[in-house]
């Protein structure tokens, strides 16, 4: 049973965001200042990544380990209430971000994902995309990046 009305419990989820979040505000700014150069949330690209190097033909999505279930995570829990509901959503999701990747593979795109949690240890995250962005061998490489 959920502790608390249906009503709050929209007005909190009303409240999650979808762009412009901490994890990605974080990501941007480590990508800026290594020299990186980015437009935001283009629609015209399937699953609007969250940032998109053209020149690099490169998109990046930073995933919430929570809503995008990253594996072997332990934020990517599931609640206790209503569980049928939050695994048909978290399926949905999944779903949702494989066909995205598949279809920017297809058109040629890089797809580089960042997990929330790898913010924790930002030092290698930034040593991550440094080797991505950076250095001869990740420009090479056109497999999806997790």
């Amino acid at each position: 049973m959920d502790k608390v009305s249906p009503e709050e419990r929209s007005r909190v989820m009303a409240r999650v965001k979808s762009r412009d979040t901490g994890p990605e505000k974080r990501v941007r700014s480590m990508m800026h200042r290594l020299g990186l150069r980015f437009r935001l949330h283009r629609r015209d690209l399937p699953g609007t990544p969250d940032l998109t190097l053209p020149g690099r033909q490169t998109v990046v999505f930073v995933h919430g380990c929570f809503w995008h279930r990253h594996a072997g995570c332990p934020q990517a829990s599931t609640p206790a209430v209503n569980v049928d509901y939050w695994t048909r959503k978290f399926a949905r999701n999944q779903a949702r971000d494989a066909e995205a990747v598949e279809r920017l593979t297809a058109l040629g795109w890089r797809v580089v994902i960042v997990w929330e949690c790898e913010l924790r240890r930002p030092q290698q995250l930034e040593e991550r995309l440094r080797r991505i962005f950076l250095t001869p061998d990740g420009a090479s490489d056109r497999r999806p990046m997790v």
